[in-house]
């Protein structure tokens, strides 16, 4: 009796995928699937949409966006980032296909996510190039920055900054801001 073999998967076969409440992404044809987020999720991910969005329209550097989306680089990958500040001449296109450069890539960590937020998907968008990655843990109310070149992220824990190319100022967040209670 043999084994099934396992399946490959590519960006085409996810999007096929019921819309059944999960989140499905492939990354290098690894499926991942996650549940809805938790409130404590969505709460953040409110505050740094709202953050990022005031900054953005003081310094319009790039276009800012929201899961779910298909972000796709190759045929076996297709991420959903929580959110992406993606540039504004491919952003303009309206077709999420010409989506190649990302500015800003934001994952927020819930339980079902670690794995895939810390390791799979940020080698993916390191190599992808995707210009700063924050992983933001609420739990430990600290911020994971990676960038493309990096061995190591740099963890900040008291203010979030992000001074993209052509941005005569940098975003400035403080976390206690970003985390602080309802």
């Amino acid at each position: 009796m043999g084994m099934a073999a396992p399946v490959y998967y590519t960006a085409e076969m996810v999007r096929a995928l019921p819309d059944d409440g999960q989140r499905y992404e492939v990354v290098h044809g690894e499926l991942l699937v996650t549940p809805a987020p938790r409130e404590l999720h969505q709460r953040v991910l409110v505050r740094l949409v709202q953050a990022l969005t005031n900054y953005l329209d003081r310094q319009p550097v790039g276009a800012l966006y929201a899961s779910p989306a298909d972000i796709s680089w190759t045929p076996d990958t297709l991420v959903q980032p929580d959110l992406f500040v993606a540039a504004l001449d491919e952003a303009r296109s309206g077709e999420w296909s010409r989506f190649r450069t990302l500015l800003l890539t934001v994952e927020v960590l819930s339980p079902s996510s670690v794995r895939q937020d810390r390791f799979t998907k940020r080698r993916l968008y390191q190599e992808a190039r995707v210009g700063t990655y924050w992983i933001v843990d609420a739990d430990t109310k600290s911020v994971e920055i990676w960038t493309p070149d990096a061995l190591f992220p740099q963890v900040v824990t008291e203010t979030l900054a992000w001074h993209p190319a052509g941005a005569a100022e940098p975003f400035t967040l403080a976390l206690e801001v970003l985390f602080r209670p309802l």
